[in-house]
């Protein structure tokens, strides 16, 4: 089955889409990488999604014309996908959309949404969707978050040791792979960074990490933002920009005096750096294998390589390229779902049960032809 995984993480910078075969062999899931193919969000879209996120207040007309509007973005990406990386023919997309909020209280979450009304997609490509991936988890009482755990686990449980997969979005999570897998977000990756340099220089990230290389850490504002509750709460746990945004920040900042452009970069970095190790080191991880926007930031690497004490690599080393690793996550959660297959695992969201995940819009022709008594895979092999 030839399926499209469309993704926008917590940067909304971007639509990634990743297309694959997959198959099911026996108790195997195999996934024959077919492509990607990335599209910046237009820059009028992109500042409708930042106006509208938390702190800032929105109207139910701003959420609908996002609705619309991220939806007919992903349409334009699913467009391409099918064309160029499928050849003209795809037998399912599977659609994350945009978060726009991830309601956490005390610690459980009570909803999450997701923008990019899936009908756009499915009636300019032909092709079913699956979209809504992490409702259903939440109303069974997880986390809904990190949902690519199970790909983690289905992918690396039969390395040696403690691997440990990270991804680092705009908020970083991890998923530690052993006889009773854990997954939860760390806190931020590129959030708190990319929300500094924005603000004090308009651009949108901190290319290279070179204000972080140029920047020496303070270490009272370190000291500050470590003592934020959110690291010492048992997983599973989830969070988002929500809390970690410039706001935040400024609250914590309060009472020291003006810090360098630089340094605020340099030390909100190590945050990052900081704190994914502190989670690597509490559950004995082995090695790391990472993904997302954040690898491609040689000083923030630098910094996980020295502070987690363990080997660091990226999943492109085994086989699945890591800018597109998400994006083929959610192909194989849209595959699991039409075969009626549980796509979470219960001690990585906090849900009471694994659940099959999202809805599903038909295509023009139907509903995709699925194998019949299809058995839950136990490994997920990347050829």
């Amino acid at each position: 089955m030839r399926v499209i995984g469309l993704m926008s993480g917590t940067s909304y910078d971007a639509i990634d889409a990743a297309a694959a075969d997959l198959q099911l062999d026996g108790d195997q899931l195999v996934l024959t990488p077919l492509g990607m193919l990335s599209q910046p969000y237009s820059d009028e879209l992109r500042a409708a999604v930042a106006s509208s996120l938390p702190p800032a207040s929105t109207t139910m007309e701003q959420v609908c014309r996002l609705d619309t509007g991220i939806g007919q973005a992903f349409t334009e990406v699913a467009r391409q996908a099918v064309e160029q990386l499928c050849g003209g023919s795809a037998d399912l997309i599977a659609s994350h959309g945009q978060t726009v909020f991830h309601w956490v209280d005390q610690g459980s979450v009570r909803g999450t949404l997701q923008l990019g009304q899936p009908a756009w997609i499915a009636e300019a490509t032909g092709v079913s969707v699956v979209s809504d991936l992490r409702a259903r988890d939440v109303a069974a009482g997880g986390q809904g978050a990190p949902l690519v755990s199970i790909i983690d686990v289905l992918w690396l449980r039969g390395l040696p040791g403690v691997p440990v997969a990270l991804n680092l979005g705009g908020i970083a999570n991890i998923t530690v792979v052993h006889d009773e897998p854990v997954a939860f977000d760390t806190g931020p990756a590129n959030a708190l960074i990319d929300a500094v340099v924005s603000d004090l220089t308009g651009r949108p990230f901190d290319a290279d990490g070179v204000m972080a290389a140029r920047g020496r850490v303070h270490d009272g504002l370190l000291e500050r933002l470590l003592a934020d509750p959110y690291y010492g709460r048992p997983a599973p746990k989830s969070t988002g920009k929500e809390l970690f945004n410039l706001p935040y920040l400024a609250r914590v900042l309060e009472g020291l005096p003006a810090i360098p452009a630089d340094d605020l970069v340099a030390t909100v970095t190590t945050l990052t750096a900081r704190t994914v190790a502190d989670a690597v080191r509490g559950y004995g991880g082995t090695e790391v294998i990472a993904s997302g926007g954040g690898i491609r930031n040689p000083v923030l690497m630098h910094l996980l390589g020295s502070e987690v004490g363990v080997p660091v690599r990226t999943t492109d080393e085994l086989g699945l390229p890591s800018a597109a690793k998400e994006a083929y996550a959610f192909a194989v959660l849209g595959f699991l779902t039409v075969h009626g297959l549980g796509g979470t695992v219960p001690s990585c969201t906090g849900a009471r049960h694994a659940s099959v995940l999202g809805s599903v819009t038909p295509g023009l022709g139907g509903l995709p032809v699925v194998q019949r008594d299809a058995r839950p895979p136990v490994r997920l092999l990347v050829g």
